[in-house]
């Protein structure tokens, strides 16, 4: 089944609405282009290569962080999105359409690994038009997902009607994304986690406790061995999350401007979150489920710490017992 077959069954059902297809076919004929560009990488330019520029949050933009934002937007401006909220932006893009509908991007997560070739990708949340225009809590969301650009171009999407997400595949022959498995579930036991362990002296206590049940193995509170696998591109990290389980931790920690994460909550955390608990899962702060933190600016940061259900529950109860 390809997407457009698919979102065409959402538009004859009722669950989305016009605008809502339109956005979703224009965003994914928008991670076509992408494809096409990264692919050229390194021949035509080095699409790692620093501009020179930073974005909102004062990260040093690469040219194809540049590069994906006004593709994607090109492709927005097509569509009934009223506004469209970039991570790359310190204030909201009006596209002089009188939809009903807001897209917030995160338009190259993990441009830190383009140079080296790994994997990268998009990030969409679809919000109702707010008047400010603000971003909504995560619970209401009207569709998520992520594109991913790797050894596949794949894409998880979810609407907010929907029971759970589905995958879909770029079949580059002929350009469509294909739908691949059924619905998605995260299964709620795990012995495999991501997490920057670099960082591990400066974690807070209930990571720190966790962490030490999690390494001791058989031994520990947990009684099974676990592995870590870590890419460091959180796209690439949920993606195989969302295909065989496990967790993500980007946790808070005690180094000056971590306290609070480094992840966006509209561009990062809430979209992914949204497709978590539609796949079963549990995303956490450490204290509060993510979709239920209302945004107070745009570029607000939050830890993140998301995946297993069994896993997640026990890292809440340590933050709440702190």
């Amino acid at each position: 089944m390809q997407l457009q077959e698919y979102i065409n069954r959402r538009l004859a059902d009722g669950s989305i609405t016009t605008d809502i297809g339109m956005i979703i076919s224009h965003l994914a004929d928008a991670a076509i282009a992408i494809t096409q560009t990264i692919r050229v990488s390194g021949i035509e330019e080095d699409l790692g290569a620093e501009t020179g520029a930073a974005n909102a949050d004062g990260d040093e933009q690469k040219a194809l962080d540049v590069m994906a934002e006004e593709i994607i937007i090109t492709h927005l401006k097509n569509t009934a999105t009223s506004h469209i909220l970039s991570e790359e932006q310190d204030a909201p893009i009006a596209t002089g359409q009188d939809g009903k509908v807001m897209v917030a991007i995160d338009p190259l997560d993990g441009s830190s690994n383009i140079a080296v070739n790994v994997t990268v990708g998009t990030i969409f949340s679809l919000m109702p038009r707010q008047d400010a225009p603000v971003a909504c809590a995560g619970r209401d969301q009207l569709a998520a997902g992520f594109f991913t650009y790797g050894p596949q171009t794949t894409l998880i999407l979810a609407f907010a009607s929907d029971s759970a997400p589905q995958c879909f595949v770029l079949d580059e022959r002929n350009q469509q994304f294909i739908a691949m498995g059924g619905a998605v579930e995260i299964p709620p036991e795990t012995n495999e986690y991501a997490i920057n362990a670099a960082y591990s002296e400066h974690w807070f206590a209930p990571v720190q406790e966790w962490m030490g049940h999690v390494l001791a193995g058989h031994a520990g509170a947990y009684g099974k061995p676990y592995r870590m696998r870590w890419v460091g591109s959180m796209v690439a990290d949920a993606w195989r999350i969302f295909q065989r389980g496990g967790v993500f931790l980007y946790p808070g920690d005690n180094r000056k401007g971590y306290a609070d994460g480094r992840l966006r909550l509209v561009y990062e955390a809430n979209p992914i979150s949204f497709l978590v608990e539609k796949a079963g899962g549990m995303a956490i702060n450490g204290c509060e489920d993510i979709l239920d933190i209302q945004p107070q600016s745009l570029h607000q940061r939050t830890p993140v710490i998301l995946g297993a259900k069994q896993e997640i529950t026990r890292l809440k109860a340590l933050h709440l017992n702190k």
